[in-house]
C-alpha cells in the first residue's frame, strides 16, 4: 500500500519541531500537524517566560524601586513572540519542505489518521510512520474545593496581567522553586506549601538546603511537610488548609498557582484504534522510542519519561533515526543533565550520590567550593558547590551536582566528559581560561590528584633526587587544595 507521507509528526512543540526537521533532512516527505501554536510549551508556557521572568525578577530586586508589571508583560510577549519568528514560525518549516497542517489528530487505525481543522472541516491521511510528540499538561490533584476556586498553572500564569500581591504556590519542585523566586523579587510575597520536607526532590539535599536558605533570605516563606486538606476563594482571594503533625492552619493570599506536575497529552488521539499501549506515565515505548505498534513511535513528554526539552529533542533524533535509517540507536538514560534556573542555579547529571549507594557503587566525593573559585570571587557569586562523584582508580566521572552561578552551563562539561569517557585526570590535565567559572570544574579535577597524592611516592622521589623538603600532609582525606 502507496501511504501519502513517510513520516507525520502530530505535535508542533520541542520534540515534534525537531522531529519533523530530522525527517525532512533525510529525505522523507514529512506532516507536521499542531493544533495551537508551534513552539509547544517551552516557547509559551514553561522555559521560555518562565526564564524572563526570573530575568526580570533578579532586575527588579537589584533596583530595589517598584515593578512596572505591564512592562514585564510586554517584555515577556514580545520575547516569546521574537522566539516564535525566529525559531518556530510555520514559514521556516514549510521552506523546509514540511507540510504543516493546523488541526487536531485522532488516529483511525494503525497507518491513518484524520485531522480536524479549526472549522470543522475533516482530512484523513495516511503515512509510513508517525512519531507522537503531543506533550504533556498540567497536572492538578483533586483536591476538595479546588475545582470551584479560581487558581493559575503554567498554561494562564504567563497571561495575568496585574501583579499579584501574595500568592500560594503549591508544589515545591522545579516550577513552583523558580517562580518561588521571580514573583518574590518582582514583589509577590510567596508562599510555597509542598508534602514534603524538601524542595526539588531530586536534586541533592545540600544543594537544596543552601537554595531554600537563600530564597527565605528574599523572602519566600515554606509551609514543607503540609498536606493540603481544602481550597476556596474567589477571583480576588483563596485560602488555603493545610495539616502538619496533625495540626491545621489557613493560608491566605490573593492568587493560588498549582505547580504540582504534568501529565502526558494523549487522550485526543484515539490510541486505542491504533492498538498502542499506554500507562500511568504515558505512551508506552522502548529505548528507541517506539510503541509497541511498529509503525508508531512517541517523543518527550507525551512519554511520561523525561520533561525536559533537551530530552525531548534527544528523543527525536532517536526515533526519526531508527523509523527511517533503521539505525538502531536508543535514548542515553546515563547522562541526562537538569537544571533549576534560580539565582543560585541547581544542576545536576549522571548517577545521584543517592543512586550510587542504593546500588552499592564504590566511588569518591570530589568537592570544590565557589568561595575557591577567582571569577566567582570578583562576582561576589561565593555561594556555591562543586560535587563529582567518581571511580577512585582511573576518576572515571559517575555524575555530578553543582550549585551555584552558571550552575548550567558547568554541567555541561560533565556532560559532555560523561559521554565521551574524559575522567577527571583528563579535565585536570586541560588548560582552562582563567579567572573562569569553568576553571572550577578543573580544579575540583584537581582534587582527584590530591586524594591519589602517596607519601611512599614522594619519598621515593626525595630520594632518588635529593630533596629536602616536608612530606605533604595527607591527615585529612576531605582537605580541598
Amino acid at each position: 500500500m502507496k501511504h501519502q507521507y513517510d513520516l507525520i509528526v502530530i505535535g508542533g512543540g520541542a520534540a515534534g519541531l525537531t522531529a519533523s526537521g530530522v525527517a525532512v533532512s533525510l529525505g522523507a516527505k514529512t506532516m507536521m500537524i499542531e493544533k495551537a501554536r508551534l513552539g509547544g510549551d517551552c516557547t509559551w508556557y514553561g522555559c521560555v517566560p518562565s526564564k524572563v521572568l526570573l530575568n526580570l525578577g533578579k532586575k527588579a530586586a537589584l533596583s530595589g524601586k517598584p515593578v512596572d508589571f505591564s512592562v514585564v508583560r510586554k517584555k515577556l510577549d514580545t520575547i516569546r513572540q521574537d522566539i516564535y519568528e525566529e525559531a518556530d514560525d510555520p514559514a521556516k518549516f514549510r521552506q523546509m519542505g514540511i507540510d504543516v497542517e493546523e488541526g487536531e489528530a485522532t488516529f483511525t487505525d494503525k497507518q491513518t489518521i484524520r485531522i480536524k481543522n479549526s472549522g470543522g472541516i475533516l482530512r484523513e491521511v495516511s503515512s509510513k510512520y508517525f512519531v507522537i510528540a503531543t506533550g504533556a499538561k498540567a497536572f492538578v490533584p483533586p483536591i476538595p474545593g479546588l475545582d470551584k476556586t479560581p487558581h493559575l498553572t503554567n498554561h494562564n500564569l504567563f497571561e495575568i496581567d496585574e501583579l499579584p500581591k501574595s500568592m500560594i504556590i503549591v508544589g515545591g519542585g522545579p516550577i513552583g522553586t523558580e517562580m518561588a523566586q521571580a514573583f518574590q523579587n518582582l514583589g509577590t510575597k510567596i508562599t510555597v506549601v509542598d508534602m514534603l520536607d524538601t524542595i526539588l526532590a531530586n536534586d541533592h539535599p545540600d544543594m537544596t538546603a543552601i537554595l531554600k536558605e537563600h530564597m527565605e533570605k528574599q523572602g519566600v516563606t515554606y509551609e514543607l511537610g503540609a498536606g493540603v486538606k481544602s481550597i476556596s476563594g474567589n477571583k480576588n482571594s483563596v485560602e488555603v488548609t493545610i495539616e502538619r503533625d496533625g495540626k491545621t492552619k489557613v493560608l491566605k493570599a490573593e492568587k493560588l498557582l498549582m505547580a504540582t506536575g504534568r501529565r502526558a497529552n494523549y487522550e485526543p488521539l484515539n490510541l486505542d484504534a491504533a492498538g498502542v499501549q499506554t500507562d500511568k506515565q504515558g505512551v508506552t515505548v522502548n529505548d528507541k522510542c517506539r510503541t509497541n505498534v511498529k509503525y508508531i513511535y512517541a517523543i518527550g513528554d507525551v512519554t511520561g519519561r523525561y520533561q525536559f526539552t533537551h530530552m525531548s529533542e534527544h528523543m527525536a533524533k532517536i526515533a526519526v533515526s531508527n523509523a527511517l535509517l533503521k539505525f538502531p540507536m536508543k535514548m542515553d538514560h546515563k547522562h541526562v543533565p537538569w537544571v533549576t534556573y534560580t539565582d543560585p542555579e541547581v544542576a545536576h547529571v549522571g548517577a545521584t550520590q543517592q543512586k550510587l549507594d542504593e546500588n552499592g557503587v564504590k566511588y569518591e566525593t570530589y568537592k570544590f567550593p565557589y568561595s575557591m573559585i577567582d571569577r566567582a570571587i570578583t562576582d561576589e557569586k561565593t555561594e556555591g558547590w562543586i560535587y563529582v562523584y567518581a571511580k577512585k582508580l582511573n576518576g572515571k566521572i559517575l555524575g555530578a551536582d553543582i550549585i551555584g552561578a552558571h550552575a548550567g552551563e558547568l554541567i555541561s562539561q560533565y556532560a559532555l566528559a560523561m559521554k565521551n569517557g574524559v575522567t577527571l585526570k583528563n579535565m585536570a590535565d586541560t588548560i582552562y581560561p582563567y579567572p573562569s567559572y569553568a576553571l572550577g570544574a578543573r580544579r575540583a579535577a584537581d582534587q582527584w590528584y590530591v586524594r591519589n597524592q602517596s607519601i611512599g611516592l614522594v619519598k621515593w622521589i626525595k630520594r632518588i633526587f635529593g630533596y629536602s623538603g616536608p612530606l605533604p600532609n595527607l591527615s585529612d582525606p576531605d582537605k580541598i587544595v
